[in-house]
């Protein structure tokens, strides 16, 4: 009976630490923010789970590491939901865009390709 009673608390203990590693490695918000820039595209895309994905160009430049070359900021992220992603669609190129970001420390297939996660539209300006 005893062994039995440690091998029961092993696996809670056990189920426990990895269901806290797994809401720390892909739920945690690890940092939020604003980014500003151009929308490029939005795509919708995914082989088993459908997400929506962009890209915004970021005004300026910075120098590429160790090429001593310059190369465009662009911020790659996934889309929270359906609503946000058609209107982000119908903006594309056109306005300079602030966007309200989560970064997640992984992600998730169902969340998208990117650890970073738009969940709204700050400003549009033309």
């Amino acid at each position: 009976m005893k062994f039995f009673k440690i091998i029961s608390f092993s696996i809670l203990a056990l189920l426990l630490i990895g269901g806290g590693f797994f809401y720390y490695r892909y739920y945690f918000v690890f940092g939020e923010g604003v980014k500003s820039g151009v929308l490029n595209y939005v795509v919708y895309k995914g082989y088993l789970f459908k997400t929506y994905e962009g890209k915004m160009i970021q005004s300026g430049f910075k120098s590429s590491q160790g090429t001593g070359g310059i190369q465009s900021n662009e911020f790659i992220f996934s889309i929270e939901n359906d609503s946000l992603a058609k209107k982000l669609e119908l903006l594309s190129g056109h306005h300079e865009l602030d966007l309200h970001y989560k970064e997640y420390l992984a992600p998730l297939p169902w969340r998208g390709n990117s650890k970073y996660v738009i969940d709204s539209i700050v400003t549009i300006r033309n």
